[in-house]
């Protein structure tokens, strides 16, 4: 099977790449024109230039294709608000739909994120079935994903559109290049963390859920979503283990809500007036003091969704930042 993968060369995408490749698909790697892909340009791919936001190059991208994973995307919360994220994220993917209709192809995977879920405690942690509910936060690249996520379940619905939907929650692993989630790691070692924030997430190993995503191309039901998730964690229990890991002074100071949204309200006010990222914005805080924790029950019986230790995904972080001088 020939498979069109966009967003080939990010975090993820590189990570999905890989487990294709090592499964004997053939992968067309949709990349943007003039951006450096060096990982992929030594990968047995087949390498087209092209945009999502350009439905043409989209579809001739799609042509003799038997299945699409839509991975790019977006993912800055810097600004909160922000035009282009709507547009790659919300027309991007009505782009790759109208694509994937056009060619015909037999599977769509489309990549949300465990955000378009609502979220809950360990207790009783978010599912799929949960509405949507990090709308409070005003950060456009949640919300574009879930105005993205009602595109894909319309064109399910109305259009017969053959998709199965994967939602990963927070990802640890290789190929980290940004860096993102490797930034929690790299940020602790360079002791720029003073404390840990009352919240938490649900943690899983990037390679874990590119199987799943893989998995989805021939397993799984159209129209429906599988949260990719593994660990429930507080953000006190994941730097302990980053700290284990990689030798990182541990982090002992318990950060008040308070404080930490008076401080993220400080940076944003100050970010909007010199135009330079803050280091943590006001919609940072808000979400750094929620618990999103999930269950991956879903994914796990119908995805064959891995769930090896989150250890694994950080220690192969801590690795691929270290031997590309992140770190240093």
């Amino acid at each position: 099977m020939k498979i069109l993968l966009t967003g080939a060369d990010g975090f993820l995408g590189t990570n999905i790449t890989i487990e294709l490749l090592n499964r004997g698909y053939q992968v067309r790697a949709l990349i943007e024109p003039n951006r450096n892909s060096q990982i992929i340009d030594n990968l047995n791919v087949e390498k087209i230039s092209g945009n999502i936001l350009n439905v043409e190059e989209i579809t001739n991208a799609a042509a003799g294709c038997d299945a699409i994973i839509h991975a790019a995307a977006l993912t800055s919360i810097w600004p909160a608000r922000s035009s282009i994220v709507n547009k790659v994220n919300i027309e991007g993917t009505r782009n790759v739909i109208l694509a994937a209709l056009e060619s015909g192809v037999k599977r769509m995977v489309y990549i949300g994120t465990a955000n378009t879920f609502g979220f809950g405690n360990k207790e009783n942690p978010g599912h799929e079935g949960n509405p949507y509910q990090a709308g409070n936060y005003k950060v456009d690249y949640l919300d574009s994903k879930f105005k993205a996520h009602l595109l894909i379940i319309e064109a399910i619905k109305t259009k017969n559109l053959p998709c199965v939907i994967v939602n990963p929650t927070f990802m640890f692993g290789p190929f980290d290049s940004k860096p993102s989630s490797g930034e929690m790691i790299r940020s602790m070692i360079k002791n720029k963390i003073p404390g840990y924030t009352q919240g938490g997430r649900n943690f899983i190993k990037v390679k874990d859920a590119a199987v799943g995503i893989v998995n989805a191309i021939t397993m799984g039901e159209v129209g429906e979503c599988y949260i990719l998730g593994n660990i429930n964690l507080s953000y006190k229990e994941i730097f302990e283990k980053i700290s284990s890991i990689t030798g990182a002074k541990p982090l002992k100071l318990s950060l008040p809500k308070w404080a930490v949204l008076s401080y993220g309200f400080i940076n944003s006010t100050i970010s909007n007036i010199s135009g330079k990222p803050p280091s943590v914005s006001y919609e940072m805080a808000k979400i750094s003091n929620d618990q999103h924790f999930f269950t991956a029950a879903k994914a796990i019986k119908h995805l064959d969704l891995p769930q090896n230790p989150i250890e694994e995904g950080i220690q192969e972080c801590y690795e691929w930042l270290n031997e590309h001088g992140y770190l240093d």
